[in-house]
């Protein structure tokens, strides 16, 4: 069976990063739990929403990230069951695709590059099972979408939900 895994917010803590990268810029506070239930840039004020925008141009941004917890080890143990590629709409952000791919190599270097999907539209996807947090993802995939749970996506309804890496593990290993 094919498994696909998303990286932003699935592996890699891009919506902390943000936040750090913020308070960093701004010298202020801004917490995961106020932004909770929305992306970061929309719980800042309006003449500061662009400089989280532009967070994904900088140099260094995604090759930083911090491991999402468990990620790794159960990521490991789904590749002896699942022909498992990694899938990251990474066209997006020209930076990040060497540094994705810098990232996999430290952080999962289990998963080749021949296994490593840094593409633009996801609907391009054909497998069985699709681990991503974006609704526009699971939307338009054919198989099985499970919702990897995000601070921005803790209202969204409608789909099959992991909390974390280890309810993946109890789902499909």
């Amino acid at each position: 069976m094919v498994l696909f895994v998303d990286m932003d917010e699935v592996l890699a803590d891009t919506y902390g990063a943000h936040i750090e990268q913020y308070n960093l810029d701004f010298g202020e506070n801004l917490t995961i739990e106020f932004c909770s239930g929305w992306e970061v840039w929309q719980k800042v004020p309006e003449n500061r929403q662009e400089s989280i925008r532009k967070h994904t141009a900088l140099k260094g941004f995604f090759r930083n990230l911090k491991v999402i917890p468990d990620s790794q080890n159960v990521v490991k143990e789904l590749s002896k069951k699942y022909e498992v590629y990694i899938a990251s709409a990474a066209m997006e952000f020209p930076n990040s695709l060497e540094e994705k791919s810098e990232w996999l190599d430290e952080h999962f270097p289990f998963i080749p590059w021949q296994q490593r999907i840094l593409c633009g539209h996801k609907h391009i996807l054909k497998g069985d099972i699709l681990i991503d947090d974006r609704t526009r993802n699971l939307e338009t995939f054919q198989g099985r979408g499970i919702m990897f749970s995000s601070p921005h996506n803790i209202h969204t309804n409608g789909f099959e939900r992991a909390k974390d890496w280890k309810e993946v593990g109890k789902k499909l290993l």
